[in-house]
């Protein structure tokens, strides 16, 4: 896996420390939902995206590697997976998300393995 899959992209236009709550996120095909909670840790970094009716009121996480772009003044979030990527993705669990390396590994290996475009 590579490492960078939990890293913003050096042409994301993330900057550190911006609040991104409350962005829309949209996929290659269309739109997922808002950020609910987000992360700029170094080698952890993620925004936790609730997708409201479009998958049932779940929450996603997306590892900050899969993020293209950021746009600050629509606040819109633009990642390079499908739908369909982000919906067959490992089920989010907030008990796990935070400091549990094996959750890490599994999430991040899905993004960063043949799922990823």
């Amino acid at each position: 896996m590579s490492e960078n899959v939990w890293g913003y992209g050096e042409t994301s236009g993330h900057l550190a420390g911006a609040d991104l709550t409350g962005y829309k996120v949209e996929a290659t095909d269309g739109s997922i939902g808002k950020v609910d909670k987000h992360s700029d840790e170094v080698g952890s970094a993620y925004i936790v995206v609730d997708t409201g009716p479009w998958i049932f009121g779940k929450e996603v996480l997306l590892p900050a590697g899969t993020v293209s772009r950021i746009d600050a003044d629509d606040q819109k979030i633009y990642v390079g997976r499908t739908k369909e990527q982000i919906k067959n993705a490992p089920e989010f669990d907030k008990d796990r998300h935070l400091g549990d390396a094996d959750y890490h590994r599994q999430v991040g290996g899905y993004y960063d393995g043949p799922h990823r475009l």
